[in-house]
């Protein structure tokens, strides 16, 4: 069913493609608006809803406007994402207090997930997810992505979770909020900027096809609202270099305890790091990975 609210507004053609059960792939516009530098950003939005459209689905990027959900962005809607200073990063929590306020802002998965499933997408494709943060038990810290996904009957394409994050853990919370993870064409679960975070998946898919077979077992199954995530990992070719990578890292958490960084400015702080220190080569691996699992989503979605 469409979500018809006077908050809400649904493209067109979503609209028609959902009413005719043709292929819809949500699309998050955080990337756009905080993850990639102007005015590449742009483009990368723009080259992604054309893999979309490429397999034959339909690209439904979700972003706030002036206190308005839009589900599906015309050409001036996504050049306002990507180039308005004012567009703020709103999760799931942060939706009813921007619709009041009449803010815009771009969806993070949390949000992105929550609008899509409710206005009746199957498929979401995106880079990588929140999860549990490292020193989990100090801090208590964790992505609200994991408790979205939880409550939240969608499919997620992913590469995995970020890879500053403590994966094993997340892992472990994901099996216990009861969502489903599919490692598509590996046994090991992707790393973000890696093609392998080394920590094994239990369900292996190869093509589009059994995806799809998973996802409409698990809707005729019915029972509690929760997520399947498509784990997409990123070609080794395009990975960020491993050794690089655990280098680096290992620096910004090292920087991030001398500094005495905590909380929700830990994971900015990492990234943006692993970034600067990479001469940009992890925003390009991941780049790479959203591409990848943007073209994955689409073909699922055709699938279904």
């Amino acid at each position: 069913m469409l979500l018809r609210t006077e908050v809400t507004e649904v493209s067109t053609e979503v609209q028609e493609a959902l009413a005719a059960q043709r292929p819809v792939v949500a699309l998050e516009s955080t990337i756009i608006a905080h993850g990639l530098p102007r005015p590449h950003n742009l483009a990368v939005a723009e080259e992604l809803e054309a893999l979309v459209r490429s397999v034959g689905a339909v690209p439904a990027t979700i972003a706030i406007l002036d206190g308005r959900i839009h589900i599906g962005l015309d050409k001036r809607q996504l050049e306002r994402v990507a180039g308005d200073d004012d567009v703020r990063k709103l999760g799931q929590r942060d939706l009813a207090p921007a619709l009041a306020a009449g803010v815009s802002g771009a969806t993070t998965v949390s949000a992105t997930a929550f609008l899509a499933a409710r206005a009746g997408i199957r498929v979401f494709a995106t880079g990588g997810l929140g999860g549990v943060h490292r020193e989990w038990t100090e801090t208590q810290d964790e992505s609200a992505d994991l408790r979205v996904l939880a409550q939240t009957r969608i499919t997620v394409v992913c590469a995995g979770v970020k890879s500053v994050l403590d994966v094993p853990a997340t892992l472990q919370r994901l099996e216990t909020l009861g969502v489903g993870v599919l490692g598509y064409g590996t046994d090991r679960f992707p790393g973000f900027y890696l093609t392998s975070s080394g920590q094994p998946v239990d369900w292996t898919v190869r093509t589009p096809e059994e995806a799809a077979e998973v996802i409409r077992a698990k809707e005729a199954l019915g029972g509690p609202d929760s997520a399947l995530i498509v784990a997409n990992p990123v070609p080794e070719a395009e990975q960020l270099d491993p050794a690089l990578h655990d280098r680096v890292l290992g620096e910004a958490l090292d920087e991030c305890r001398e500094r005495g960084i905590s909380g929700q400015a830990v994971t900015p702080f990492l990234l943006d790091h692993l970034m600067r220190r990479t001469q940009g080569a992890s925003l390009e691996a991941n780049v790479a990975a959203v591409r990848g699992n943007v073209r994955l989503a689409a073909r699922i979605a055709a699938a279904l």
